[in-house]
């Protein structure tokens, strides 16, 4: 009897110390917050992925996913998996406070930031506090890397594609009488405008009306519409949404006729937001992304996305996509994982290094944080679909 609890003692004593062991086997390293035994590298994205603005949270959660499984299925990082994991922010900055504690705690050891800017802006103090890699994929607005050394971003950010739209309208003589339609109370669109304006005056355009509403105004853009008819415009620059474009094109019709519209990256997934996809024809909009792009890259991804997701990818997507791959090529060129105590510190410098042949363009960062890429348009046919412009 005795030598039978010996050895019930024996065995439960074992099973205790491997229990211990496999207990310290978890996420370490000082500088990274994350690594460990599993050997998978968490990405954390913050998003609307419902709400008003959730088509630009899944497709940016679509575009990312899409990488790490071609990635995973190569093989991996430096002998690591990667893992993405998304938290609903519903477009609500506090939220996304909330969405980075909960990534935080679930160890998450880069950051592709936040889908929106305003929410970006929310979380960019806690990102720097808490000494993690943020490759943002489509926060546009400055503020959103700014005061964060640690912070890069691979969408254009807002006073770019202000600079870039009106040099492209001048370029191709889309129009030299502008009427703009805004929102003056989020970032994105008056930033836009901003430099816009500026860069217009530049070019010889004339900026004939500004109309502006706010997010308690937009429901009904009669006055604003009537003012852009009776302006004498030969174009329209919509900087806004897509949801809040689409109350716009659907009030405008027939009032309009014979003025262009052009739009930033904020109009992608505008055929998602209308019932009549006749409206549509005509409207243009300044891109990184086509996908009607003829490369083999843009038309392997073009593919993928379609085939797992139902529906063809927008730029959002695709940015996620280079973002992702921004991260790859920054842990192959420090030779780093999380496991390593320097990870963080080791990413942020060879993110200055590295050269990402990306979907969206060839992307270099300098101490600006900022991509160096150049920018496409395409336009909107009746039925919704999209085309590269020359």
């Amino acid at each position: 009897m005795k030598k039978g609890m010996k050895l019930v003692c024996m065995v439960l004593t074992l099973a205790m110390l491997l229990g211990l062991l496999a207990g310290c086997g978890g996420k370490g390293g000082d500088d990274s917050n994350g690594g460990g035994s599993d050997q998978t590298l968490l990405l954390g994205l913050i998003g609307p992925m419902t709400g008003d603005y959730a088509h630009y949270g899944t497709s940016t959660r679509d575009g990312a996913q899409v990488a790490v499984e071609e990635i995973n299925a190569a093989g991996g990082v430096n002998g690591w998996q990667l893992k993405l994991q998304t938290e609903d922010s519903q477009g609500d900055p506090d939220s996304a406070i909330s969405a980075f504690g909960k990534l935080m705690d679930d160890k998450m050891d880069v950051s592709l930031g936040c889908v929106l800017s305003g929410e970006a802006q929310s979380v960019i103090t806690a990102a720097k506090n808490d000494n993690v890699l943020v490759v943002t994929c489509t926060s546009s607005a400055e503020k959103c890397i700014q005061g964060n050394d640690k912070a890069f971003r691979v969408c254009f950010n807002d006073p770019a594609q202000g600079t870039a739209s009106a040099n492209y309208i001048a370029d191709n003589k889309l129009g030299s009488k502008i009427a703009v339609f805004y929102q003056s109370d989020i970032d994105y669109s008056a930033g836009l405008v901003e430099t816009f304006t500026a860069q217009a005056a530049q070019r010889g355009l004339t900026i004939v009306t500004q109309q502006a509403f706010t997010e308690g105004t937009k429901t009904d853009f009669s006055t604003q519409i009537n003012a852009i008819r009776d302006s004498g415009c030969d174009l329209v620059l919509l900087p806004i949404y897509a949801a809040e474009a689409s109350v716009f094109l659907t009030q405008a019709q027939g009032k309009l006729d014979g003025i262009k519209v052009f739009g930033c990256d904020g109009l992608d997934g505008l055929q998602t937001k209308v019932s009549d996809m006749t409206m549509l024809e005509g409207v243009m909009m300044l891109t990184p992304f086509a996908v009607d792009a003829p490369d083999t890259k843009t038309q392997t991804f073009v593919d993928k996305f379609t085939k797992l997701h139902g529906s063809a990818p927008d730029q959002f997507a695709a940015d996620a996509y280079d973002a992702v791959y921004a991260v790859k090529a920054a842990m192959e060129a420090c030779g780093k994982t999380p496991a390593d105590a320097d990870f963080t510190s080791a990413m942020v410098d060879a993110m200055y290094t590295i050269t990402v042949d990306g979907l969206t363009g060839t992307m270099q960062w300098d101490t600006s944080r900022e991509p160096a890429k150049n920018a496409k348009a395409m336009v909107f046919a009746a039925d919704g679909t999209t085309s590269l412009l020359g």
